[in-house]
């Protein structure tokens, strides 16, 4: 599977410009020979930009997500559509499951190749530390993961890095490659590259996140995604600066390495 990160720039409440980039990134990255692609957390209004939450969020069943979901089809191409700001009691009103039956949450949505809704996953730790997300949001419960090609994909969500125990119940649930869509800011450049590594070795799987650039009143995205291996490797990486990150992530790298180094089978 050709796997492709999306680092863009993410513009404070520019909503429309933010969409028309992040679906112009798609459709070059299915023309360059992409599987999959995955957009960053918080692409539509920007992560930081929090007193525009209640003014641009939508339903699953929202104009910007019908949007990826047709740009997925008409590309032939997988898409993570990296998080978006869901209004729970819109996506209820349209038929969707919700942790709660109104409020904000930071979702992200799996389409398929056809542009099929493949699985939704809400945030699930959401960010203290004085940041409004943790005032702002409902935090999500469950577990998502979707088959794409030979893999089981699963998401989480930036500040999820900091709890493995998250990664765990995704490799209990047969996963064997992570997308992690994040808005990480500096100064916390070491903790980026240390945690999605930790995960990848730890879980002996592949960890693919994907980080956006841009800068906001009180904060600095500061790219550098990453997709790593199930050995801890590098596969392929970014500066601070919209960039597309591509790496060929086949299944069988890990079962083998699972095969030879099988340190999940002692967990007590």
């Amino acid at each position: 599977m050709n796997l492709a990160l999306a680092q863009m720039a993410v513009e404070s409440g520019a909503v429309k410009a933010n969409l028309d980039r992040a679906l112009t990134r798609v459709a070059a990255a299915a023309a360059d020979g992409a599987d999959l692609v995955a957009l960053p957390e918080v692409f539509d209004v920007g992560y930081f930009a929090f007193d525009s939450y209640d003014r641009v969020a939508q339903g699953l069943d929202g104009e910007r997500l019908a949007h990826v979901a047709a740009a997925a089809d008409e590309h032939d191409v997988a898409v993570l559509a990296g998080s978006v700001v869901e209004d729970l009691a819109a996506s209820r009103e349209a038929g969707f499951e919700t942790p709660v039956p109104e409020g904000l949450a930071n979702t992200s949505v799996l389409f398929d190749s056809s542009g099929t809704r493949r699985t939704v996953y809400r945030k699930r730790h959401l960010f203290g530390y004085g940041s409004a997300e943790s005032e702002l949001l409902v935090p999500g419960e469950s577990t998502a993961t979707a088959e794409v090609g030979d893999h089981v994909v699963g998401v989480t969500t930036c500040y999820d890095l900091r709890f493995p125990e998250q990664y765990r119940r995704l490799v209990d649930a047969g996963v064997t490659l992570v997308l992690v869509p994040s808005a990480w800011p500096y100064p916390r450049v070491e903790h980026w590259r240390l945690l999605p590594r930790a995960r990848a070795v730890e879980n002996l799987t592949y960890v693919a996140a994907v980080n956006g650039v841009g800068a906001f009143e009180d904060a600095e995205l500061l790219g550098r995604s990453a997709v790593y291996d199930p050995w801890g490797a590098t596969l392929a990486s970014a500066g601070d600066h919209p960039a597309t990150v591509t790496a060929d992530v086949g299944r069988e790298r890990v079962d083998a390495v699972r095969d030879e180094f099988p340190a999940l089978e002692d967990r007590r």
